[in-house]
C-alpha cells in the first residue's frame, strides 16, 4: 500500500498568520488561518479536512461492507461534523458525528444499520481517532 503525502506551511503568529495545505497529488491546496479555525472565517481548517476525510473513509467502508454482504449500494453520502472544544490549557476534538444516508436496493433496515456500525468501527480514519474521540452515526436507509 502506498503513502500518502500532505504539506502544511504557516507564516506568522497564530492570529494574524495564514497558511496553506497541500496534498502532494494535487487534488488539494486550500488556505486556512485562525479565523477559518475558530471564527468561521474564509478558508479550511484541520478539522473540515479530517471531516472530510473522515466521511469518505467510512463511506468507502460501508460500500465495501455492504458489497461483501452481497448488495450494491446505489449511493452513500455520508457527512461528519468535527467538534474542537477548548480542553483544560488547549483544544482537543472531542466528538465526530457522521450522519449517512444511502440507497442500497433489496436491504433491510436492519441489514443496513449492523453494515453502518461495522463500518464505523472499520473504517481506518474511525481507528485512528477511536481512542481520543468520541465517534458517533447516525444511519438511515433512503
Amino acid at each position: 500500500m502506498p503513502t500518502r503525502n500532505a504539506q502544511a506551511r504557516w507564516e506568522r503568529g497564530l492570529q494574524d498568520g495564514s497558511g496553506k495545505v497541500r496534498a502532494a497529488s494535487g487534488a488539494l491546496e486550500a488556505s486556512y488561518s485562525f479565523g477559518s479555525r475558530f471564527v468561521d472565517g474564509p478558508g479550511t481548517n484541520p478539522e473540515e479536512l479530517i471531516g472530510a476525510a473522515h466521511a469518505g473513509c467510512f463511506s468507502m467502508a460501508l460500500s465495501l461492507m455492504l458489497g461483501q454482504a452481497g448488495y450494491s449500494p446505489d449511493w452513500i453520502e455520508t457527512r461528519a461534523a468535527v467538534t474542537i472544544e477548548k480542553v483544560g490549557e488547549g483544544f482537543a476534538i472531542t466528538r465526530i458525528d457522521l450522519d449517512t444516508e444511502a440507497q442500497v436496493p433489496g436491504i433491510d433496515e436492519k441489514t443496513f444499520l449492523e453494515n453502518a456500525t461495522a463500518a464505523k468501527s472499520g473504517c481506518p480514519v474511525s481507528k485512528a481517532l477511536s481512542d481520543t474521540v468520541e465517534i458517533h452515526l447516525a444511519a438511515k436507509l433512503k
